[in-house]
């Protein structure tokens, strides 16, 4: 299977992660205008799992090192099967959550909850799980980042027009969603080997971890998704007719959208033996910095914003670039 020999390429291939986790949202943009998001988020999840069965057969059978994709799934033990997929399970609901807390109390609020929660918790655990890297250059870095998250919380604030619908909903929503989004990597990253060129037996290797990962995220969206379908946060249900009704463009983005996230996902995990699990995951959740920096400059959300948003947004982006660059030397 492919493999990474060195850590600059692994901060590469992190920084890949967070340019497609802070950019794959753009394709549910797109198709926000005609169709809804709980019937988007359908393709989005077979987009991911399609990926991940793609990297498995190409990269993942690649070179002499590691276990080929199909084998290593063979020999994985049931142990292995359950933390992957759980992790898929919980990143699912996680994912769902923090969406609907963006939907009942705004950006403002769920975004420097849920994600920031989720970063701080997330580089902790991983952390703990796999001690890789200067703790204080880490945990400083990740600290500035999160501060890059509230201010650009505050940006959206000051654009928003209205108030929330129901802040304390939300804040709840947001705050299990974060918790729950700071613990799917932990059970992916415990289901794989960290050595990746002799591997465990009985555990995976990075391409078959994100493939069951994936899976985990299909099986559990008849569940979540069927709910959030019928008892939608925002407006009327929708049913599988309507899925099954859309054009093949419209479901063709959201395909896109979970092949661009998965790629992210991918990347991360293959990353991890050099970089170290918790600065995998702590780039990789950057993303929120990535998806900023499409909404200032490519959708210009903030050009109506009043006097003074600029310096926040200057703030954002300099506590987050001064973050990013100490988490990467957190691993020289």
């Amino acid at each position: 299977m492919y493999i990474i020999d060195s850590y600059p390429l692994a901060v590469v291939f992190c920084l890949v992660t967070m340019l497609c986790w802070g950019s794959w949202a753009n394709t549910q943009k797109l198709a926000a205008g005609t169709w809804r998001f709980e019937l988007f988020y359908w393709d989005y999840v077979i987009g991911i799992v399609l990926l991940s069965l793609i990297f498995g057969l190409t990269l993942g059978n690649m070179g002499d090192s590691g276990r080929p994709f199909i084998e290593d799934l063979q020999q994985a033990q049931m142990a292995s099967y359950l933390k992957a997929l759980l992790g898929g399970v919980i990143f699912n609901l996680a994912n769902i959550l923090i969406v609907a807390a963006i939907a009942i109390a705004g950006m403002s609020v769920a975004f420097p909850v849920g994600i920031g929660l989720a970063l701080v918790l997330g580089v902790i655990i991983n952390y703990i799980s796999e001690q890789k890297g200067d703790p204080v250059l880490l945990f400083v870095g990740v600290g500035l980042v999160t501060a890059a998250i509230v201010l650009d919380a505050l940006a959206y604030r000051r654009l928003s027009s209205s108030a929330a619908k129901n802040p304390g909903k939300g804040l709840k929503l947001a705050l299990f969603g974060g918790l729950l989004m700071s613990l799917f990597y932990f059970f992916v990253q415990q289901s794989m080997s960290l050595d990746f060129h002799s591997p465990e037996a009985g555990k995976f290797t990075p391409y078959s971890a994100v493939f069951v990962f994936s899976l985990g995220i299909l099986l559990s969206n008849f569940l979540f998704n069927t709910i959030l379908m019928r008892k939608p946060v925002e407006g009327n249900p929708v049913t599988y007719d309507m899925y099954f009704s859309g054009k093949p463009n419209i479901h063709l983005v959201g395909i896109l959208g979970g092949i661009i996230w998965c790629i992210g996902m991918s990347f991360s995990i293959i990353a991890a033996e050099q970089a170290g699990p918790a600065i995998s995951y702590g780039l990789g959740q950057g993303a929120t910095m990535v998806a900023a920096l499409w909404g200032v400059f490519i959708w210009k959300e903030f050009r109506h914003a009043p006097e003074g948003t600029s310096k926040l947004l200057w703030a954002m982006f300099a506590c987050f670039i001064i973050g990013l660059v100490l988490v990467i030397y957190a691993g020289i």
